[in-house]
């Protein structure tokens, strides 16, 4: 019998990101949605058609009452950031939304420290834009019934002038 021929593995170089320069970064859109539940930390390519790493502040902490907490946010960053550097970004432009429509316009408690761990753990921030969400058709709606009500109620009053003489006094 003969020897068979072993075969040597070769080692390859696998990269997951772009090929660069010294000096150059790669961008990536990190889209942060920061509610009271909960805080999302959705990392995209530059046309947003590509998801690279999506965390949430509840994939980090077991209780549900931590998922929206600062604590969480900052672990989810972290991850966010150590992904994206193994993927080979290593800028990210960020915008942040909070939950918009009926609910409120503000930005949740893990806004602030998700911007703050990506920023800290070595990722470079270009662009921060704050995602304003405008008004549902039912606060409309309800707003247009306020302001047709307080309206319609000076047609149904007596003059202002009508009621203030009556109380004031008569000069003769």
């Amino acid at each position: 019998m003969s020897k068979r021929k072993v075969r040597e593995p070769k080692e390859e170089n696998v990269t997951l990101g772009p090929t660069v320069r010294d000096g150059e970064h790669v961008f990536g859109v990190a889209h942060i949605f920061a509610s009271f539940n909960d805080t999302f930390i959705h990392v995209t390519d530059l046309s947003g058609r590509e998801t690279l790493v999506r965390i949430t502040g509840g994939m980090k902490v077991k209780a549900d009452r931590d998922e929206s907490s600062p604590y969480a946010a900052m672990l989810a960053a972290q991850d966010v950031s150590q992904r994206c550097k193994e993927l080979g970004i290593t800028a990210l432009h960020i915008k942040l939304r909070a939950t918009g429509g009926n609910k409120t316009k503000t930005p949740g408690p893990g806004a602030q420290s998700a911007l703050r761990a990506l920023a800290r753990s070595g990722m470079r921030i270009g662009r921060i834009g704050i995602i304003l969400l405008s008004y549902s058709y039912e606060t409309c709606r309800a707003l247009y019934a306020n302001l047709c009500t307080y309206w319609l109620s000076f047609f149904f009053l007596p003059p202002l002038h009508a009621t203030v003489e009556k109380y004031l006094p008569q000069c003769s």
